[in-house]
């Protein structure tokens, strides 16, 4: 069970195209604070049907869009 499954989830069921969510936001989803470890993680996104866009650490926002299949 990875740390972020709480925020892949939420991307799920989100079901956008795409959209973009704050650090806080995230930390507040996931429980926990955004760190660099999100890089590693974020690969598991694609087995919920989406993929991480653009990280912005000026605005500290993540992008996420949806896989299209």
């Amino acid at each position: 069970m990875s740390k972020y499954n709480n925020l892949w989830k939420y991307v799920q069921e989100n079901g956008s195209q795409s959209f973009k969510l704050t650090f806080d936001e995230i930390a507040e989803i996931a429980g926990i604070e955004i760190d660099h470890s999100f890089l590693k993680f974020k690969k598991e996104l694609t087995e919920y049907g989406y993929e991480v866009g653009k990280i912005s650490m000026k605005e500290q926002t993540v992008i996420f869009n949806k896989i299209d299949c």
